[in-house]
C-alpha cells in the first residue's frame, strides 16, 4: 500500500502573523509536528506533497474571503520552516479541495498511492474538502489530529468529527 503525506496550505497568508487570512497561534503550533512527519515520510521514501492555495487577482473566492494567496506573492508561498525540497511535489489549487482542477489524483495513481495522510490548515475548509474528495475517489485517509488547525476550535472539532463519522477517515 503506497502512502503519501499531503501538507495543505501551510502558506504565509495563513500561518504568518502578517498574512491576510492568518489562522492564529493554532497554525504556528502545528509546525514542529508537521516538520517531524515530513522527515518521517522522506526517511521511508514516501512522497511529500505540498498543496498550495494559489489564486488569480480577481478570483471569485474573494467575494467570500479577503484576497489571499495570490499567485506569485509572498502570501502564496510555503512558510520558510517547511519549505519544499526539490524532490517534493507542489500542487497549486484555486479551490478548497486539492483534487478540484489539479493533477493530484493522476499523480497519486501513477505512483500506486492509495493511503493519504493529511496535515495543514484549515481543518474545516481545505483539509475537510480534500479529505471528502479523496474518500470519494477511494483513497484511505488519515488525519493527524496534532497536524491540523483552524481559526475556530469548535469548527475545527466539528470538521474532525465530520471526517471521521461521515467520511470514514481515521483520526490519528
Amino acid at each position: 500500500m503506497g502512502r503519501a503525506l499531503l501538507v495543505i496550505d501551510m502558506l504565509n497568508d495563513f500561518v504568518e502573523e502578517g498574512g491576510s487570512l492568518y489562522v492564529g497561534e493554532a497554525s504556528r503550533n502545528i509546525i514542529p509536528f508537521i516538520k517531524q512527519k515530513i522527515e518521517e515520510f522522506k526517511k521511508e521514501k514516501c512522497p511529500v506533497i505540498f498543496i498550495c492555495d494559489s489564486h488569480e487577482k480577481d478570483d471569485r473566492e474573494f467575494e467570500m474571503f479577503p484576497p489571499h494567496c495570490i499567485s506569485g506573492t509572498w502570501g502564496s508561498m510555503v512558510i520558510k520552516e517547511l519549505e519544499p525540497a526539490k524532490e517534493d511535489k507542489v500542487i497549486k489549487k484555486r479551490r478548497y479541495s486539492a483534487f478540484y482542477g489539479t493533477d493530484l489524483d493522476l499523480y497519486l495513481r501513477e505512483r500506486g498511492i492509495n493511503e493519504l495522510y493529511l496535515v495543514g490548515v484549515c481543518t474545516n475548509i481545505c483539509v475537510l474538502y480534500t479529505a471528502k474528495d479523496a474518500r470519494e475517489r477511494g483513497y484511505s485517509v488519515k488525519i493527524y489530529r496534532d497536524g491540523v488547525a483552524s481559526f475556530d476550535k469548535s469548527v475545527h472539532e466539528f470538521a474532525l468529527q465530520e471526517m471521521k463519522n461521515t467520511l470514514g477517515c481515521e483520526l490519528i
